[in-house]
């Protein structure tokens, strides 16, 4: 199996694991609190965040793939956030995981669509700073494990 075909895999046995999990939630359950620092984020928040930030890191990471530099040095990722949480605020969960399993078949796509050889292409990711695309794609994957726990934990499991 390529590592290609292999990450590919990642993902989309992720996105479906993901897709199965926040398909159970109860309505309560969506309203649950997550993080509480700062601006607080349920459930709902969290999966917004997992489609906005891959929708946007895509598109980020094909522009590396295509010679760009990535994140620009000033990006915020709090800004981002809070601006893409802005944006899909009247959505509903369904909605929003309709879209997550959208842009995760996108995600798999793309990586398939890669040459061995981009996995070695350097860009800016805006929490990994400089790094391959190989270490880009896997973060996508891992990022959401990252929330998973802390989800879970709000929700008492």
């Amino acid at each position: 199996m390529s590592e290609l075909t292999d990450l590919a895999e990642k993902l989309k046995s992720e996105g479906e694991r993901f897709a199965a999990i926040f398909s159970a939630l109860t309505d309560a359950q969506w309203q649950a609190d997550v993080y509480t620092e700062g601006t607080v984020w349920t459930v709902r928040n969290v999966l917004s965040h997992f489609v906005t930030s891959e929708r946007g890191l895509v598109k980020l990471f094909e522009q590396v793939r295509l010679g760009g530099a990535g994140a620009a040095d000033d990006f915020s990722i709090d800004r981002y956030n809070a601006s893409q949480q802005e944006k899909t605020k009247e959505l509903t969960p369904l909605e929003l995981l309709e879209q997550y399993k959208s842009v995760r078949a996108e995600s798999v796509t793309w990586v398939l669509g890669l040459r061995e050889s981009d996995l070695e292409t350097i860009g800016r990711h805006p929490f990994l700073k400089q790094t391959t695309m190989r270490e880009m794609i896997k973060m996508l994957y891992l990022h959401n494990q990252i929330h998973y726990r802390d989800l879970k934990k709000a929700l008492g499991k």
